[in-house]
Protein backbone atom coordinates (compact mmCIF):
# COMPACT_ATOMS: atom_id res chain seq x y z
CA UNK A 1 0.00 0.00 0.00
CA UNK A 2 1.09 3.58 -1.17
CA UNK A 3 0.73 6.30 1.30
CA UNK A 4 0.28 9.99 -0.11
CA UNK A 5 3.06 12.55 1.33
CA UNK A 6 1.32 15.13 3.42
CA UNK A 7 2.39 18.71 3.13
CA UNK A 8 2.64 21.36 5.91
CA UNK A 9 0.65 23.98 4.27
CA UNK A 10 -0.21 27.62 5.72
CA UNK A 11 -3.80 28.38 5.51
CA UNK A 12 -6.08 31.11 7.52
CA UNK A 13 -7.28 28.57 9.49
CA UNK A 14 -4.07 27.55 11.29
CA UNK A 15 -4.01 28.92 14.94
CA UNK A 16 -2.86 32.52 16.03
CA UNK A 17 0.81 33.02 16.50
CA UNK A 18 1.50 33.28 20.58
CA UNK A 19 4.00 35.87 20.98
CA UNK A 20 5.05 34.71 24.47
CA UNK A 21 6.44 31.92 23.12
CA UNK A 22 8.37 32.63 19.97
CA UNK A 23 11.20 30.14 19.00
CA UNK A 24 14.99 31.77 19.49
CA UNK A 25 16.31 30.41 16.36
CA UNK A 26 14.19 29.85 13.18
CA UNK A 27 16.34 28.75 10.16
CA UNK A 28 15.06 29.35 6.94
CA UNK A 29 15.52 27.44 3.39
CA UNK A 30 14.72 30.10 1.03
CA UNK A 31 13.60 28.12 -1.96
CA UNK A 32 11.98 28.98 -5.22
CA UNK A 33 13.04 32.02 -6.11
CA UNK A 34 13.42 30.45 -9.80
CA UNK A 35 10.31 29.15 -10.44
CA UNK A 36 8.58 32.18 -8.55
CA UNK A 37 10.60 34.14 -11.55
CA UNK A 38 9.24 32.06 -14.49
CA UNK A 39 5.86 31.49 -13.37
CA UNK A 40 6.08 35.60 -13.84
CA UNK A 41 7.70 35.49 -17.35
CA UNK A 42 11.17 36.53 -15.88
CA UNK A 43 14.64 35.37 -15.47
CA UNK A 44 15.77 33.60 -12.49
CA UNK A 45 17.72 36.45 -11.45
CA UNK A 46 14.66 38.70 -11.02
CA UNK A 47 13.09 36.10 -8.49
CA UNK A 48 17.10 36.16 -6.92
CA UNK A 49 16.62 40.37 -6.28
CA UNK A 50 13.23 39.65 -5.23
CA UNK A 51 13.92 37.37 -2.72
CA UNK A 52 16.60 39.94 -1.74
CA UNK A 53 14.11 41.90 -0.40
CA UNK A 54 11.93 39.25 0.79
CA UNK A 55 15.15 38.92 3.41
CA UNK A 56 14.98 42.46 4.21
CA UNK A 57 11.19 42.00 5.39
CA UNK A 58 11.23 39.08 7.14
CA UNK A 59 14.67 39.96 9.06
CA UNK A 60 12.62 43.25 10.15
CA UNK A 61 10.02 40.76 11.34
CA UNK A 62 11.56 38.34 12.97
CA UNK A 63 13.38 41.18 15.59
CA UNK A 64 10.12 42.63 15.91
CA UNK A 65 8.78 38.86 16.88
CA UNK A 66 12.03 38.62 19.44
CA UNK A 67 13.29 35.46 17.75
CA UNK A 68 17.13 35.50 19.09
CA UNK A 69 18.56 34.27 15.60
CA UNK A 70 17.65 33.80 12.36
CA UNK A 71 19.70 31.52 10.19
CA UNK A 72 18.88 31.63 6.30
CA UNK A 73 20.62 29.70 3.48
CA UNK A 74 21.87 32.15 0.84
CA UNK A 75 24.17 29.84 -0.89
CA UNK A 76 25.01 26.23 -0.60
CA UNK A 77 28.66 25.01 -1.62
CA UNK A 78 26.40 22.94 -4.15
CA UNK A 79 25.57 26.21 -5.90
CA UNK A 80 28.41 26.23 -7.75
CA UNK A 81 26.99 23.94 -10.41
CA UNK A 82 24.52 26.42 -11.92
CA UNK A 83 24.84 28.48 -14.28
CA UNK A 84 27.98 30.89 -14.61
CA UNK A 85 25.65 34.20 -14.54
CA UNK A 86 23.63 32.97 -12.21
CA UNK A 87 25.66 32.17 -9.48
CA UNK A 88 27.79 35.84 -10.77
CA UNK A 89 24.83 37.51 -10.10
CA UNK A 90 24.58 35.98 -6.63
CA UNK A 91 27.63 36.78 -5.28
CA UNK A 92 27.14 40.19 -6.25
CA UNK A 93 23.99 40.36 -4.05
CA UNK A 94 25.76 40.81 -0.43
CA UNK A 95 27.12 43.53 -1.76
CA UNK A 96 23.92 44.83 -2.98
CA UNK A 97 21.90 44.11 0.46
CA UNK A 98 24.62 45.21 3.10
CA UNK A 99 25.07 48.42 1.03
CA UNK A 100 21.34 49.12 1.31
CA UNK A 101 20.12 47.33 4.48
CA UNK A 102 23.27 47.81 7.19
CA UNK A 103 22.13 50.98 8.41
CA UNK A 104 18.41 49.64 9.29
CA UNK A 105 20.34 46.77 10.97
CA UNK A 106 22.02 49.01 13.07
CA UNK A 107 18.44 50.55 13.87
CA UNK A 108 17.07 47.14 14.23
CA UNK A 109 20.13 46.36 16.58
CA UNK A 110 20.69 43.61 14.74
CA UNK A 111 24.13 41.93 14.59
CA UNK A 112 25.19 39.86 11.34
CA UNK A 113 26.97 36.63 10.93
CA UNK A 114 28.05 34.78 8.22
CA UNK A 115 29.01 31.03 8.44
CA UNK A 116 30.35 28.80 5.35
CA UNK A 117 33.56 28.92 3.52
CA UNK A 118 33.56 32.88 2.98
CA UNK A 119 37.51 32.42 2.08
CA UNK A 120 36.34 30.56 -1.41
CA UNK A 121 33.93 33.43 -1.97
CA UNK A 122 35.22 36.47 -4.81
CA UNK A 123 37.16 38.92 -3.34
CA UNK A 124 34.12 41.93 -3.27
CA UNK A 125 32.13 39.69 -1.93
CA UNK A 126 34.30 38.41 1.12
CA UNK A 127 34.87 42.19 1.88
CA UNK A 128 31.09 43.21 1.43
CA UNK A 129 30.21 40.51 3.62
CA UNK A 130 33.35 41.52 6.58
CA UNK A 131 32.62 45.14 6.66
CA UNK A 132 28.82 43.82 7.57
CA UNK A 133 30.11 42.02 10.02
CA UNK A 134 32.35 44.88 11.24
CA UNK A 135 29.75 47.48 11.64
CA UNK A 136 27.33 45.38 13.32
CA UNK A 137 29.88 43.70 15.42
CA UNK A 138 28.11 46.22 18.89
CA UNK A 139 24.69 45.43 18.28
CA UNK A 140 23.03 43.16 21.03
CA UNK A 141 19.96 42.26 18.97
CA UNK A 142 18.70 39.67 16.51
CA UNK A 143 21.42 37.79 15.21
CA UNK A 144 20.92 37.60 11.24
CA UNK A 145 22.93 34.30 10.40
CA UNK A 146 23.68 34.28 6.33
CA UNK A 147 24.49 30.23 5.29
CA UNK A 148 26.74 31.62 2.83
CA UNK A 149 28.92 28.59 0.58
CA UNK A 150 27.48 26.52 3.18
CA UNK A 151 27.28 22.58 3.19
CA UNK A 152 26.23 20.64 6.22
CA UNK A 153 28.47 17.33 5.14
CA UNK A 154 31.20 19.59 4.68
CA UNK A 155 30.69 21.41 8.08
CA UNK A 156 31.13 18.26 9.66
CA UNK A 157 34.37 16.81 7.96
CA UNK A 158 35.94 20.02 8.77
CA UNK A 159 34.49 20.01 12.38
CA UNK A 160 36.17 15.90 12.73
CA UNK A 161 39.24 17.61 11.22
CA UNK A 162 39.92 19.68 13.95
CA UNK A 163 38.76 17.57 16.21
CA UNK A 164 41.32 15.21 14.78
CA UNK A 165 44.32 17.48 14.94
CA UNK A 166 43.57 18.00 18.36
CA UNK A 167 43.74 14.42 19.05
CA UNK A 168 46.68 13.84 16.93
CA UNK A 169 48.57 17.03 19.61
CA UNK A 170 47.54 15.00 22.48
CA UNK A 171 45.07 17.97 23.53
CA UNK A 172 42.32 15.48 23.67
CA UNK A 173 41.85 12.07 24.29
CA UNK A 174 39.30 10.35 22.21
CA UNK A 175 36.88 8.88 24.56
CA UNK A 176 36.65 12.71 25.96
CA UNK A 177 35.19 13.44 22.77
CA UNK A 178 31.15 14.26 23.18
CA UNK A 179 28.51 15.99 21.98
CA UNK A 180 29.70 19.76 23.40
CA UNK A 181 33.17 18.76 21.59
CA UNK A 182 31.48 18.36 18.49
CA UNK A 183 29.44 21.65 18.54
CA UNK A 184 32.45 23.74 19.30
CA UNK A 185 34.01 22.29 16.04
CA UNK A 186 30.65 23.28 14.25
CA UNK A 187 30.02 26.69 12.11
CA UNK A 188 27.43 27.66 14.91
CA UNK A 189 29.65 27.38 17.91
CA UNK A 190 29.34 31.32 18.17
CA UNK A 191 25.73 31.50 18.57
CA UNK A 192 26.32 29.87 21.58
CA UNK A 193 23.01 28.73 23.50
CA UNK A 194 21.08 29.27 20.54
CA UNK A 195 23.26 27.11 17.99
CA UNK A 196 20.58 25.12 17.27
CA UNK A 197 17.35 25.98 15.62
CA UNK A 198 13.87 25.45 16.97
CA UNK A 199 12.24 25.57 13.94
CA UNK A 200 13.24 24.86 10.68
CA UNK A 201 11.07 26.45 7.27
CA UNK A 202 11.28 25.36 3.76
CA UNK A 203 9.37 27.31 1.68
CA UNK A 204 8.22 26.16 -2.14
CA UNK A 205 6.67 22.81 -1.07
CA UNK A 206 9.78 20.83 -1.25
CA UNK A 207 10.32 18.25 1.65
CA UNK A 208 14.53 18.02 2.17
CA UNK A 209 17.22 19.10 4.33
CA UNK A 210 19.99 20.16 1.02
CA UNK A 211 22.51 19.41 3.42
CA UNK A 212 21.67 22.21 5.44
CA UNK A 213 22.77 22.07 9.49
CA UNK A 214 22.63 18.44 9.52
CA UNK A 215 23.60 18.31 13.15
CA UNK A 216 21.93 21.27 14.41
CA UNK A 217 18.48 20.26 13.37
CA UNK A 218 18.36 16.92 14.89
CA UNK A 219 15.66 17.50 17.17
CA UNK A 220 14.08 20.99 15.15
CA UNK A 221 10.35 21.10 14.01
CA UNK A 222 10.42 21.29 10.25
CA UNK A 223 7.41 23.20 8.86
CA UNK A 224 7.23 23.25 5.11
CA UNK A 225 4.90 25.69 3.43
CA UNK A 226 3.86 25.68 -0.55
CA UNK A 227 4.47 29.57 -0.96
CA UNK A 228 8.08 30.63 -3.07
CA UNK A 229 10.09 32.50 -1.02
CA UNK A 230 9.55 35.69 -3.01
CA UNK A 231 6.10 35.19 -1.95
CA UNK A 232 6.90 35.13 1.60
CA UNK A 233 5.15 37.87 3.75
CA UNK A 234 5.82 38.62 7.36
CA UNK A 235 2.64 37.35 7.92
CA UNK A 236 3.26 33.98 5.93
CA UNK A 237 6.43 33.96 8.37
CA UNK A 238 3.89 34.57 11.09
CA UNK A 239 1.52 31.42 10.10
CA UNK A 240 4.60 29.01 10.10
CA UNK A 241 5.71 30.31 13.21
CA UNK A 242 2.29 29.64 14.63
CA UNK A 243 2.31 25.96 13.10
CA UNK A 244 5.47 25.15 14.34
CA UNK A 245 3.77 26.45 18.22
CA UNK A 246 0.51 23.76 17.59
CA UNK A 247 3.95 20.97 17.90
CA UNK A 248 4.52 18.28 21.45
CA UNK A 249 8.34 19.06 20.67
CA UNK A 250 9.39 15.86 23.56
CA UNK A 251 13.37 15.80 22.68
CA UNK A 252 13.03 11.93 22.54
CA UNK A 253 10.95 11.47 25.86
CA UNK A 254 7.05 12.31 26.98
CA UNK A 255 4.78 15.23 27.20
CA UNK A 256 3.76 15.94 30.90
CA UNK A 257 0.44 13.62 31.60
CA UNK A 258 1.14 11.63 28.23
CA UNK A 259 2.96 8.97 29.64
CA UNK A 260 0.09 6.58 28.35
CA UNK A 261 0.91 7.99 24.69
CA UNK A 262 3.66 6.42 22.60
Amino acid sequence: MFFKKQKTVVTDQLPQLDKTRIPNHVAVIMDGNGRWAKRQNLPRVAGHQRGMEVVKDITKAASDLGVKVLTLYAFSTENWKRPETEVGFLMKLPGKFFDTFVPELIEKNVRVNVMGYIDQLPADTQRAVNDAIAQTANNTGMVLNFALNYGGRAEIVTGVQQIAAQVAAGELQPEEINDATIDAALMTAPLGEFADPDVLIRTSGEMRLSNFLLWQLAYAEFVFIDEHWPEVTPAVFEKALAMYQARDRRFGGIAENQSDKK
